[in-house]
């Protein structure tokens, strides 16, 4: 059960007894908060008889904390921090000097960033958003160098999380997709040799799904093909799929909407074995600013 925080602790307690540690003693405390050393004394013994327990060990010459003293030091210093940067966060917010940085992969730069982008623009932390998009080893050498706050998006391999972190949000297969009309278009049921007759727009070879696409057509005995086109771009995918017979193999948030309006078509395979996690990637240890995590908690809500 949680204990509320008793409404007699002040501010002034807290800085008292803050100052009163860095500086090793009321004297110095009470100087540079601007208050005389009774009225810092006080207030560390009207803090002491709240919490019930010494903060300070009084029978020695020096100053110092009790174990008691210690334990709380930790947490005063940390919620004054926050405190601390709630208050600049908000003051940056009013001189629009806030700025958030992060890497969108673009297997969510269709469907979930758009959406979280815009419900933090409603927020009170909406501040200057730069958005990275491009292949993981990109946004994640990015992230590792602070350049960006996170990055959304699928899953890299093991061996490239080293020092990050990775929050699971939800899992997604490939769309293998068409022009409506497409020779294979009518067909209920394909297997993937269909393909072998037509151009197929990949993934580059260091984007994070091409593994996935790579073992689809393995699996579907289809080796290289010729005349085949890599891009990241998502709308170059999508203006040659609809101008051309070639199947678009991509992750499928990329062309749900087209799916759902017709504008394409999912061929009948199956891709149930190409599903991975997509999600948040943040540098492990690192605590984020008050406008990021405002973000981060946009993309999460932003998740259908």
């Amino acid at each position: 059960m949680a204990v509320s925080l008793d409404p007699r602790i002040k501010l002034r307690h807290l800085s008292a007894f803050l100052e009163t540690v860095r500086h090793h003693g009321v004297a110095r405390a009470g100087d540079e908060l601007g208050m005389t050393q009774p009225a810092v004394s006080k207030s560390i013994a009207e803090l002491e008889a709240i919490l019930g327990v010494a903060l300070f060990d009084r029978t020695r010459r020096a100053l110092t904390l009790t174990p008691a003293g210690d334990l709380f030091l930790r947490f005063a210093q940390a919620g004054i921090a926050t405190l601390r940067q709630g208050v600049e966060t908000l003051a940056e917010a009013q001189r629009g000097t806030s700025f958030i940085a992060f890497g969108a992969l673009p297997t969510v730069t269709a469907g979930v960033v758009p959406r979280a982008l815009q419900r933090f623009a409603s927020s009170s932390f909406a501040c200057r958003t730069l958005v990275e998009s491009g292949p993981s080893p990109y946004l994640l050498e990015l992230l590792r160098n602070a350049a960006v706050d996170f990055v959304v998006g699928r899953l890299a391999d093991p061996r490239a999380m080293d020092g990050l972190s990775f929050e699971h949000l939800y899992s997604e297969e490939l769309a293998l997709v068409a022009r409506p009309g497409h020779p294979l278009a009518a067909q209920a049921a394909l297997e993937l040799r269909s393909l072998e007759a037509f151009q197929l727009l990949l993934p580059p070879r260091q984007a994070i799904i091409r593994p996935a696409v790579d073992a689809l057509l393995i699996a579907g005995g289809i080796g290289r093909t010729v005349n085949e086109i890599e891009t990241v771009s998502n709308s170059l995918g999508r203006s040659y799929t609809l101008l051309s017979d070639a199947i678009w193999i991509i992750s499928h948030s990329v062309v749900a909407g087209d799916l759902e309006t017709g504008q394409l078509l999912r061929l009948a395979i199956d891709t149930r074995a190409t599903r991975g996690p997509i999600g948040i990637t943040t540098r492990s240890g690192v605590e984020l600013g008050l406008p990021a995590r405002a973000l981060l908690d946009a993309v999460r809500q932003s998740v259908t």
